[in-house]
This record gives structure tokens, sequence and C-alpha cells, in this order.
């Protein structure tokens, strides 16, 4: 099956549009995280018992293939990226809603990927019908770079809740509470939902008012970006 999401008649406010796909985020001074031979996903959170499952079981030999725009939150944008996958709602009916006991409520879902890092959604925005758990990107198997072996991909939040190198998902009855933020992380706090079009860039900030610090720490990663493709390539 195959689906697009809605086109638009511009990109989301305070984004630009780049002509590749670059490694972003936090640990892009770090190698990608080593990935098993039999790569899993273990669920776990408000189940009755955790679940472990492979990767190629949970995308099954039908995937599903999704057109669709990333949108960074440091204000880059790509547009027609092509996904391969399994779409979390259809892997959170078939597995966790029968692992659930009855009368759980489940109102939030923690991602973790094998490099550490991890985001808390709203289960309703995970289970929206373009939101995927991808292992293909543009006809390939996902590299390192874009988040072997499982990434969650929803177009409608920025790409630091797009999880990568998928291993671990919790189902939660609540939204897990927060420490008290280091003052480097409240500059850059995350927004709990990261809707693009909104443009929920920060948890307490407008997007606007934001934009311009993120300009800066795009304009220096994409230029460093650039020259690991460069030198990858042998240019």
């Amino acid at each position: 099956m195959t689906e697009t999401t809605h086109a638009r008649a511009a990109l989301p406010p305070g984004q630009r549009q780049i002509d590749f796909f670059p490694r972003f985020g936090r640990r892009v001074d770090q190698p990608p995280p080593t990935v098993p031979a039999h790569p899993t996903v273990v669920f776990g959170g408000a189940l009755t018992a955790p679940i472990e499952i492979a990767v190629d079981e949970l995308v099954g030999t039908d995937p599903r293939e999704l057109h669709a725009d990333f949108h960074c939150v440091a204000g880059w944008s790509v547009t027609g990226l092509r996904w391969e996958g399994v779409a979390f709602a259809e892997v959170y009916q078939r597995y966790v809603a029968p692992a659930l006991a009855p009368g759980t409520l489940v109102t939030h879902v923690l991602v973790r990927g094998l490099d550490g890092e991890h985001f808390v959604a709203e289960l309703g925005d995970l289970l929206a019908d373009d939101v995927l758990l991808a292992d293909r990107l543009g006809g390939r198997p996902l590299d390192g770079d874009h988040g072997a072996p499982l990434r969650l991909v929803n177009p409608a939040q920025y790409g630091y809740a797009n999880i990568k190198h998928v291993c671990r998902i919790d189902v939660l009855t609540g939204a897990p509470q927060a420490g008290s933020p280091a003052l480097a992380d409240r500059l850059l706090q995350s927004h709990p939902r990261a809707r693009v079009w909104e443009e929920e860039r920060h948890g307490t900030l407008p997007g606007w008012l934001i934009r311009p610090i993120y300009r800066v720490i795009k304009t220096v990663m994409l230029a460093s970006a650039r020259r690991r493709t460069a030198g990858e390539s042998g240019h």
C-alpha cells in the first residue's frame, strides 16, 4: 500500500528546503550504534508482560509505502522521501492492545533508540494514518545515518520525535514526570507534541522566537554534514 501525506501549498512555518538528507541530531560526532545481527523491538510499560518481536516480523512481507516530507526542528526540510515499513497503528492493534490488562488506558508512548535517544509521544499522535515504523528509505534498507534497523516516521512532528534505531517501545498510562533540566537543556527544551504546522519547536517559548538560535545551529551542523558526505563519496 502506498500513501502520501496531504500536500500543502508551502513548507511549514520557519522551514527551508535543502537538497540532501543529512545525518542530524545531538550525537552526530559519534558513529551510529551497532545493529544486532537479528534486531528486535521490545514492547513494555503497561503491558501484562514484555513482548520481544523481530524487526522482520513487525514489518512483514507486505510493507506500506509512504511518500512524505521530513522537517528538522533546526529549520531545514527534505521533501518527497519514500519510506517503507509498517503502520504504527497496525503494530499497536496487532501486538500491544491484546497484551494490555482489561481497563488499561494508554495515553503516551515512550520510544527508545539504540543510540540512547528517546521521545514520549501522545498515543493519538502515533495512531495517525501516516505514522510508520520504517525499515527502508528510497527503496533501500535503512543505513546507520537514518536509523537502521527501524525508525519511527511521523511527518507531522519534527525530526527529534522521529526516533532512529528503535529498540524499545513502552506504553504508558500517563505522561512521565520530567526532572529539572540543566540551563543548556532549557534553552533548547523540546516541545512534547513537536507538531511542525503549529511550529511547536520549544517547550515554553514560541517557535518564531526560537528560530534564530536554531538557524545558527542548522548552519553549522549542515556545513559539517556536507563535509562528511563529500568525504565519504571521495570528492
